[in-house]
């Protein structure tokens, strides 16, 4: 039997490494991408991770891996692009060149990876596609707009690519995480203004990004994540949209449903 091949962005670790293992225990054979690569690895069941070195920012890097996914297997059944970044302070402290990085990966890394393996899918026939956005692409977090925005913007972005790819048998999915436990808490950067004694939004936004990394220290697992990636894969038909977590589920259907006015409030006072 042919074994299924997965290209895996952010793989490295956090949800991805944890993507990339459950995959590799269920016999997938993956492809994990990150910039500075991982380690290989092999199950008793002829699962295997193989670490690849790619920048989704790189667009000869993706066609590089690509190339070499293709010609050891002929074949990509799915993209799972996970690679991600956070950058807090407020809107007024963020530079156009701050909120560009933080589109790069988030947004247009996604649209690299995408764009280059539709190609493939349509020729085949047949593709899976799954994004990794956030519950701040619904619910949006003071002094972390652009990373909101970003991940608003690749929901968004999916949606639109199944309403084309679909003819193609291309299926797409965005999966939207809440708080979860990673090392992303560690690696969310600071915009320079920000750190400023100057900055009038310093106190303020100490206190939501500290809230913030509070609530991820103690959210969902990156293993519960990486579950309902796992089971679109598998399914034979992927849903549109899945937020992990009835918690959040939840808070994603009422925010949808109070009015604006309100909604912003209580999120306000959380942060």
């Amino acid at each position: 039997m042919e074994k299924k091949v997965i290209l895996l962005t952010g793989a490295s670790s956090g949800i991805g490494l944890s993507t990339a293992i459950q995959l590799m225990n269920k016999g997938f054979r993956v492809y994990a991408a990150s910039r500075r690569g991982s380690e290989n690895r092999t199950s008793d069941n002829g699962g295997e991770i193989i670490s690849t070195m790619m920048d989704v920012n790189r667009e000869e890097d993706i066609k590089k891996v690509l190339d070499e996914i293709l010609a050891q297997n002929g074949h990509l059944d799915a993209v799972i692009s996970n690679a991600g970044n956070g950058i807090a302070g407020s809107i007024e402290d963020t530079s156009i060149e701050e909120a560009k990085y933080q589109f790069e990966t988030n947004f247009f890394g996604a649209v690299r990876v995408v764009q280059a393996c539709l190609h493939i899918f349509r020729k085949q026939g047949y593709g899976k596609i799954i994004a990794t956005s956030s519950v701040a692409a619904i619910v949006p977090i003071p002094f972390q707009a652009f990373y909101s925005a970003s991940k608003a913007a690749l929901l968004i972005f999916m949606q639109a690519l199944a309403m084309e790819t679909k003819p193609f048998g291309i299926q797409c999915c965005t999966i939207l995480p809440g708080d979860t436990k990673t090392n992303f808490t560690s690696a969310r950067k600071y915009t320079t203004a920000s750190q400023s004694t100057e900055s009038v939004y310093s106190e303020k936004m100490k206190k939501a990004v500290g809230k913030m990394e509070k609530d991820e220290q103690n959210g969902m697992d990156a293993d519960d994540i990486a579950k309902a990636i796992v089971k679109q894969i598998e399914h034979k038909n992927m849903k549109a949209v899945v937020v992990p977590g009835f918690q959040y589920q939840l808070i994603c259907w009422l925010f949808n449903r109070l009015p604006v006015k309100f909604r912003l409030k209580v999120v306000s006072m959380l942060y």
